[in-house]
């Protein structure tokens, strides 16, 4: 008599209800990882439109990948601007825009000369160039999109003066009034001296600056002899 031991049968279904486990928990894998990429997704949105006008990068450094980027202007959540700079839908932006863009193409940049008294609101002056002063020896930015002019500045023409403005879309660094117009008498045989006694005569009137702070700022420039006999004029 075959004394060996019983073997239970395999029921055929239990390799199908172990596979079609497997199958439900890829597929549940599948559903959690495409909720958390809809889900960040949305908070890239969301921090595009806090900064308002941003480069590439601002989004790598924050934590979304570029390919979060493409989907949000494919979805146009997102519009690209120029290369490597993108600003938000909802971003409206307002007259100095383009000294928001400027600023995050080059970081480094200050506005100044006729642009800053454009941004302080002296004069009549009307740029449709964007003026930025950079470091002396700094290469200048190529392949701009934007209507960009430089001047450099050494030492403390360059570190003095410089204000930070938060506008809509992000931060801009220009130069205070009282450095603008010293600047500006600096530069007189570029834009004429009109220009530079105009900025003096309508930024004391508008009370931009006082006496110490044009004095300071003409040291700075070196054109405190220059601007000497226009500031008696002021008194």
């Amino acid at each position: 008599m075959d004394k060996s031991p019983l073997r239970t049968p395999v029921s055929p279904w239990r390799g199908f209800r172990l596979e079609s486990l497997l199958r439900i928990h890829t597929i549940s894998e599948e559903v959690k990882i495409e909720r958390n990429a809809v889900t960040l997704l949305k908070a890239a949105g969301d921090h595009a439109s806090r900064l308002g006008v941003f480069r590439a990068r601002d989004m790598v450094v924050a934590g979304y990948p570029r390919e979060y980027l493409r989907r949000l202007v494919s979805q146009e959540q997102v519009r690209q601007l120029g290369r490597g700079l993108y600003a938000s839908a909802g971003f409206d932006g307002d007259q100095n825009q383009s000294l928001v863009e400027a600023a995050k193409r080059v970081p480094r940049g200050v506005v100044c000369l006729v642009s800053a008294l454009q941004f302080h609101g002296i004069g009549t002056q009307a740029p449709h160039q964007v003026w930025l002063a950079l470091p002396r020896g700094s290469n200048r930015p190529r392949g701009m999109s934007l209507p960009l002019r430089f001047c450099q500045f050494s030492g403390s023409a360059y570190t003095f003066g410089i204000e930070e403005h938060t506008l809509a879309g992000g931060t801009v660094r220009v130069y205070s009034p009282a450095k603008t117009v010293a600047d500006c008498f600096k530069y007189r045989q570029k834009y004429g001296l009109d220009v530079a006694v105009e900025a003096l005569r309508e930024g004391w009137r508008g009370k931009k600056f006082s006496m110490k702070d044009l004095a300071a700022a003409a040291a700075v420039c070196r054109v405190s002899r220059i601007m000497q006999p226009y500031l008696e004029m002021l008194t």
